[in-house]
C-alpha cells in the first residue's frame, strides 16, 4: 500500500506557503511523476503498479488540483518547479529521475534546468514546444472559454482530443477516469493552471541547448496538440537527449498503453543509472 501524506510548500518569490498531497510506493532510485492538467496524482496508477516492485516513486496532485492548495493568482511555472523541490526535500530526497505528463512535462523541464543538481534524467511526455500560430490561437481560445465560463463546463471536447470522437469502446474506461478528474478539479486551480500553459510553450526554447541532464521526449503519434515534431525538436535541441514516438497512441498514452510507456521509461532510467555507476567507478579509480 502507497503512503499519502500531506507536505509543506513554499513557492515564488514571496515564499508563498501551502501544502501538497502526497503518494508514496516502493524502494530503490527515486522517480518522481508529475500529471497534467486536470488530473491527479493517482492518474499515474498504472506507472506505480509497474514502477513500485524496483524504484522509490513519488507523485502528488500539483497546485490546485486534488488535494494540494491553490496556486497564486497569477502563477510562473516556476512555482510548480518550487513546489516540486519542496516535496523532494520534504521527502528528504537529495536527486530523483523526473517524468511529466503534458503540464507536467512543462514542469519537469523547468525543474530540471534550473536545479540540475536534484535531478538524474528528465522525461516529458506529450510536452508541448513552440506551438505553430494556429495551434496557439487555439489553445488561447479555449483559455478564454473556461475563464468566461468560470471552469470546465463540458470535459467532452477534451476528451475527444485526447481519445477519440467516438471514444473507442476499449478506452472509455480511461476516458471515464479523466472524465471524473476533470469534473471534479478545482475551478480557480485549473484557470490559473491552464492559463500558465497556454503562456508557457516557448518557455524554454533557447533553454534546452543548457539542459544538463539526460532526456527522453515521449510522445504519441496521433497527438494534435503535442506533436511528434514538438518533442523531436526538443530533442534536437537538448544535449544528452533522444526521442520516442509511440504509434497510434493519442494524447493519453499514459493510461492508454501504459505498458509500452512504462517500458521505455525504466530501460532509459536503468541506462542512466548504469552509466553513473561506470562514470563514478571511473572517478574513484583515477583518485
Amino acid at each position: 500500500m502507497p503512503d499519502t501524506m500531506t507536505v509543506p510548500h513554499t513557492i515564488g518569490t514571496a515564499r508563498e506557503r501551502g501544502t501538497t498531497h502526497v503518494r508514496r510506493s516502493g524502494k530503490g532510485s527515486p522517480i518522481i511523476l508529475l500529471h497534467g492538467l486536470g488530473m491527479q496524482n493517482t492518474v499515474w496508477q498504472p506507472q506505480i503498479e509497474l514502477l513500485q516492485n524496483d524504484f522509490d516513486v513519488v507523485t502528488f496532485d500539483m497546485l490546485g488540483h486534488g488535494r494540494s492548495s491553490l496556486p497564486p493568482e497569477k502563477p510562473q511555472l516556476s512555482d510548480y518547479a518550487d513546489q516540486v523541490l519542496s516535496v523532494m526535500d520534504a521527502l528528504d530526497i537529495p536527486s530523483a529521475h523526473l517524468a511529466g505528463h503534458s503540464m507536467g512535462a512543462l514542469i519537469s523541464l523547468e525543474f530540471a534546468l534550473t536545479y540540475p543538481d536534484r535531478v538524474r534524467s528528465v522525461t516529458p511526455m506529450n510536452g508541448v514546444y513552440c506551438r505553430s500560430p494556429h495551434l496557439q490561437q487555439t489553445a488561447e481560445s479555449r483559455a478564454r472559454e473556461i475563464e468566461a465560463n468560470g471552469g470546465i463546463t463540458s470535459p467532452d471536447d477534451t476528451l475527444t482530443r485526447w481519445f477519440g470522437n467516438p471514444i473507442p469502446a476499449e478506452l472509455v474506461e480511461p476516458a471515464e477516469i479523466c472524465r471524473r478528474f476533470l469534473m471534479s478539479v478545482n475551478p480557480a486551480g485549473y484557470m490559473r493552471t491552464y492559463r500558465l500553459f497556454v503562456e508557457n510553450d516557448r518557455r524554454h526554447e533557447g533553454r534546452l541547448e543548457s539542459l544538463a541532464v539526460p532526456a527522453l521526449f515521449m510522445t504519441s503519434e496521433n497527438d494534435p496538440h503535442s506533436t511528434p515534431e514538438m518533442s523531436r525538436a526538443m530533442a534536437a535541441a537538448a544535449p544528452d537527449s533522444r526521442c520516442i514516438v509511440l504509434p497510434k497512441e493519442r494524447h493519453m498514452m499514459t493510461l492508454t498503453a501504459p505498458a509500452a510507456v512504462t517500458r521505455h521509461l525504466i530501460s532509459f532510467v536503468r541506462e542512466v543509472e548504469a552509466r553513473t555507476s561506470r562514470q563514478t567507478l571511473m572517478t574513484e579509480t583515477v583518485t
